[in-house]
């Protein structure tokens, strides 16, 4: 029941709802992974039930496409969809603007992929995400398996040299085991405090031998939809510079969170 909702998840839930406005008839959509993109793919899968959307769902992890499949979106692969019209996923900062760090659900490199391939990014959040500067939450590099002590040293010694506040770097744990992504490759988490240059981190991460990919998501995001626990939605477009301001009101029988376990 909503009424059971925490003021964070409903604001999640509101920013996710709004998010689900901008899906048209016939879309190819990218969808993303955390607790913010469950509330998205749940709403989306409500319009398809009760108003007969039809859209095909490009998925971010295995867990994504399972819950895609359960709430009745057609899933689909990147490749047979070759490109998208909309990929709408969470974000775990971001900044004035529209840089984000991703990651902390450990899909950031299907994430990027996806969201690079489509014609719009929208980033829907609760408003605690927004930050000043980037670095407050770790930032995620993911790193093949072979070599991953050494990937770590080069990691940190490039650290050295870049504008950030801290230097430590945490191999991901999933509780006594390595935690291993979709493709079966490690994730170090960066502590960094504060990222002074985004744009220069990204590029030298990047750079290092057994990096795949990082999760500064930098020039990608063109809207964000931040819900707040009292119900208010904004919306931010920074390609038009608007700024526009709702409100969504919670129904108890809402039938989003009969079994919602995320």
């Amino acid at each position: 029941m909503t009424g059971e909702l925490s003021p964070i998840d409903k604001a999640k839930f509101v920013a996710a709802k709004r998010s689900v406005d901008h899906i048209e008839d016939g879309m190819r959509v990218g969808l993303g992974t955390g607790s913010t993109a469950a509330w998205m793919v749940r709403c989306l899968g409500e319009r398809v039930r009760e108003d007969g959307l039809r859209i095909r769902g490009v998925p971010t992890s295995t867990r994504t496409a399972d819950l895609a499949r359960e709430v009745g979106i057609e899933v689909i692969s990147l490749d047979e969809a070759k490109w998208l019209d909309v990929t709408i996923d969470g974000a775990d900062e971001f900044d004035a603007d529209f840089n984000l760090i991703k990651g902390g659900g450990g899909a950031l490199l299907h994430e990027k992929i996806v969201a690079t391939a489509s014609d719009q990014m929208i980033m829907i959040a609760d408003v605690g995400k927004e930050v000043g500067t980037l670095g407050a939450f770790a930032l995620p590099v993911e790193i093949i398996p072979f070599g991953w002590q050494t990937t770590k040293s080069l990691i940190e010694e490039l650290l050295i040299n870049m504008d950030v506040l801290g230097r430590n770097a945490t191999l991901r744990m999933s509780g006594q085991r390595l935690f291993t992504t979709d493709e079966g490759n490690y994730i170090v988490d960066l502590h960094l405090g504060r990222i002074g240059n985004p744009h220069q981190l990204a590029m030298a991460l990047n750079q290092v031998p057994g990096v795949v990919e990082n999760g500064l998501f930098l020039d990608i995001c063109d809207v964000v939809i931040l819900g707040y626990g009292d119900g208010r939605v904004e919306t931010r477009d920074i390609n038009d510079g608007t700024v526009a301001h709702d409100r969504i009101d919670f129904v108890e029988s809402e039938n989003l969170f009969a079994d919602l376990g995320d």
